[in-house]
């Protein structure tokens, strides 16, 4: 049975860049005005005749009518309404539906209070750190800040992709990113060497010199000289963007622009419309990829969860990097599947397990509570410091989608995706995930009543009703 679209916001949204009045709008999309009013407001489901109209009348790119970003915010409100000082008045979810659909400006500012009041309740907890501290603020933590910027725009900036993309068209046949990346920062005076240092890039104005660590790999030397590139040659761009984007803090904007400068780096390595390409290709083999783009694997898999440009998305896919302790580093979902705000990942999920075979990828066929049936890939991705002594950073990636799209990767063949038992069950936060047989849970879930039996004792202390 097909699910019914609600997208009153997007509706909303798309009518008042427009510029049009609901008449108007009505009358285009061949529906009557209370018919439009209806589904603004998420009463009636959006229907084929206007998803046709929208396509038709305004080109408009139908995908984007998809409720990725209301399940986001669904994901992020349970996580938060599992917060123990909210255990008594948690709302039910179809409420958080109801407001993530309806109302997704109010359900940020919610998620941005809680943010204020996790940081102000840690800061008390350590109460000798922050006595004295004289910036010590309810504002959210930069880094949040950021993480949540790029995670709604569905990690896709549209025109820092393009520009990257536009710099990465070759002069001449044989010339590669590298040499591109050398010669423009040449163009600027900048002179580029080599050192034996443990720091991977390093910048001197003064001198107009960028130094690169003889340590690091190939592909990390690469990054680091178009990172420079874009910070020296697109700062307009990237200023416009963050003017955009309205951070709160003079450190929010500082690390989102070496975030945006990252996502120009890793663009210009893997142009949009050539990886897409060649990622359909191979079937998403990162292998391949990885060696044809003269790419990490960490990066290919980055770079696959980015491709969400209107009217050429690539598969929707999710990417995550933990470290050893299960603390995700780095996250992102353009499917239904998101990750927990704060903690770590789920252990069952086979992440965990990458550390156990180096160099080697893990296939998992997973389901989470809903019934969403996914394809996960791991491997760690390790990093060695270079030189005897030098400390190894540790992490590994996981990469996935659901598993509709398993014919279009070559990780799946063989997999018996007709099995339901094939499937492991995993889930995203224990507090709101509802498995009651969960072996590996840490603590109990939201709304689930608890029976404590002082005579008997099963995995947990404690049985879920």
């Amino acid at each position: 049975m097909a699910q019914k679209l609600y997208a009153g916001a997007k509706l909303r949204e798309t009518r008042q860049r427009l510029a049009l009045t609901q008449k108007d709008f009505a009358g285009k999309l061949g529906v009557s005005l209370p018919y439009l009013n209806q589904m603004e407001n998420n009463n009636r489901p959006v229907s084929t005749t206007v998803v046709l109209a929208l396509a038709n009348e305004f080109g408009f790119d139908v995908t984007e009518l998809s409720t990725g970003d209301s399940e986001r915010l669904v994901s992020d409100l349970r996580e938060v309404m599992a917060d123990p000082v909210l255990a008594d008045v948690a709302p039910p979810l179809a409420d958080l539906r109801l407001t993530a659909s309806n109302a997704p400006a109010l359900a940020r500012a919610f998620l941005h209070l809680h943010q204020a009041y996790r940081q102000t309740h840690e800061r008390l907890a350590s109460l000798d750190e922050a006595l004295g501290r004289a910036d010590a603020s309810t504002q959210p933590s930069p880094w949040d800040e950021v993480r949540d910027f790029f995670h709604y725009c569905d990690n896709y900036i549209d025109a820092v992709d393009r520009a990257a993309e536009r710099f990465a068209q070759p002069v001449r046949e044989e010339t590669n990113i590298r040499v591109k990346a050398v010669s423009a920062l040449g163009n600027l005076g900048v002179t580029v060497s080599f050192d034996d240092t443990r720091r991977l890039r390093h910048f001197d104005r003064q001198a107009d010199r960028l130094t690169l660590s003889l340590r690091a790999a190939p592909e990390t030397q690469t990054f680091q000289l178009l990172l420079q590139v874009a910070l020296l040659t697109q700062d307009k761009l990237l200023e416009a963007t963050l003017d955009f984007a309205r951070f709160q803090s003079d450190a929010a904007r500082a690390i989102a622009k070496i975030g945006l400068a990252n996502y120009f780096a890793g663009a210009a390595l893997m142009p949009y419309t050539a990886f897409l390409n060649a990622a359909q290709e191979t079937r998403h083999d990162l292998e391949i990829l990885a060696t044809r783009f003269g790419a990490s694997i960490e990066q290919v898999a980055h770079r696959l969860s980015t491709l969400q440009r209107p009217g050429a998305k690539g598969i929707p896919f999710f990417f995550v990097r933990v470290d050893q302790a299960g603390t995700i580093t780095k996250r992102h979902s353009a499917t239904r599947l998101q990750f927990a705000r704060f903690g770590g990942a789920c252990p069952l999920w086979n992440v965990h397990r990458a550390f156990e075979t180096p160099g080697r990828f893990l296939r998992q066929l997973a389901e989470t509570p809903d019934g969403v049936r996914y394809i996960s890939l791991a491997r760690d991705v390790s990093k060695p410091g270079g030189a005897f002594g030098a400390p190894t950073l540790r992490f590994a990636i996981a990469l996935g989608c659901e598993v509709a799209h398993a014919d279009a990767l070559v990780y799946a063949d063989d997999l018996d995706l007709t099995r339901p038992k094939a499937f492991e069950p995993i889930g995203i936060s224990c507090r709101i995930c509802e498995r009651v047989d969960c072996h590996q849970r840490s603590v109990p879930p939201l709304e689930r009543r608890l029976t404590i039996d002082p005579d008997a004792r099963g995995v947990l202390p404690y049985e879920v009703g």
